[in-house]
């Protein structure tokens, strides 16, 4: 844990301005507040709600319905109306599951390589209906940029703002994308900036091993038409995509690896994401390493 004293004033006011931003008014309450016996309190009521519950349809579950003159207990006949009513009820929803077969990646492969310009391949991904994320989603966000420089910024997968304007690095995470790549020279219009899923899945989760098969052909497609020299990845996600393997952003970023993707040989180098920039500002110290080793190798020095 990053302590107080260990940061210098710029770094204070980062963090400052980032709990301001997530809506903190106060870091510590006037009263001290025992969490636990909350907690405990409520499951004492849930479980004493509970109770009284069942004690009352005790009673109408043990009644019979009509008994014999001799007392003895007539059978009571099963509740046909709510043996029913169980019977009909659908079982409860789920959220769809995508899990596209091999002639779903095969179509999707096909797909992208029939386009011979981005602008063959951006059509191609908004006509394609083989991957359940694009049911949820509400637009799908192709690459902007410009394809010639050389260069191409990759992120792991549209978040709420991208979603709603269409575009890569939209919202907060795109501002501070910006400022990160103005730091070493560089602007959003001046290098290729994508994502490796273009659809936002349900609830920001990760995509599964069956949504990234079925995407990975468009994005090898896109790499193959713009070519660049040199990628920068941001994030775990891109990170393990790229170079494979379950490691952290912390212990794959930082490094140069030469790696083909697409056909094409490329450099890359993995960072920080701008959201764990923003969560975090503290490890902007890393991320700005990082820039410096990717503005000398793109630079040539």
């Amino acid at each position: 844990m990053n302590l107080a004293k260990d940061m210098d004033a710029p770094e204070l006011a980062a963090l400052l301005h980032f709990y301001a931003d997530a809506g903190v008014e106060w870091l510590v309450e006037d009263e001290p507040v025992d969490r636990f016996a909350q907690f405990a309190a409520q499951k004492a009521a849930q479980a004493e709600a509970r109770a009284a519950a069942s004690s009352r349809q005790q009673p109408a579950q043990n009644a019979s319905p009509a008994q014999s003159r001799t007392g003895d207990a007539a059978p009571v006949a099963p509740n046909r109306s709510a043996s029913t009513a169980r019977a009909a009820a659908p079982p409860p929803a789920s959220a769809p599951v995508s899990v596209p077969d091999e002639q779903a990646v095969a179509s999707a492969r096909f797909a992208a390589d029939s386009a011979r310009s981005l602008d063959e391949l951006k059509t191609a991904l908004e006509a394609f209906n083989g991957c359940n994320l694009k049911n949820g989603a509400r637009n799908t966000v192709f690459a902007s940029g410009n394809p010639a420089s050389g260069i191409m910024v990759i992120g792991p997968m549209p978040n709420a703002d991208d979603d709603r304007d269409g575009a890569p690095f939209a919202g907060r995470q795109g501002q501070l994308l910006d400022r990160m790549l103005g730091a070493i020279g560089l602007a959003r219009d001046g290098v290729m900036l994508t994502n490796i899923i273009p659809w936002r899945p349900p609830g920001n989760r990760m995509p599964s091993q069956a949504e990234m098969d079925i995407c990975r052909p468009f994005l090898e497609r896109q790499v193959a038409l713009a070519e660049p020299k040199r990628l920068l990845l941001l994030g775990n996600f891109p990170a393990r995509f790229f170079f494979g393997g379950n490691g952290t952003i912390h212990s794959m970023r930082g490094e140069w690896r030469e790696l083909t993707f697409g056909g094409i040989g490329l450099s890359a180098i993995a960072t920080l994401h701008p959201q764990e920039l923003l969560a975090a500002p503290a490890n902007k110290a890393l991320a700005w390493q990082d820039l410096l080793m990717f503005k000398m190798h793109v630079s040539g020095h």
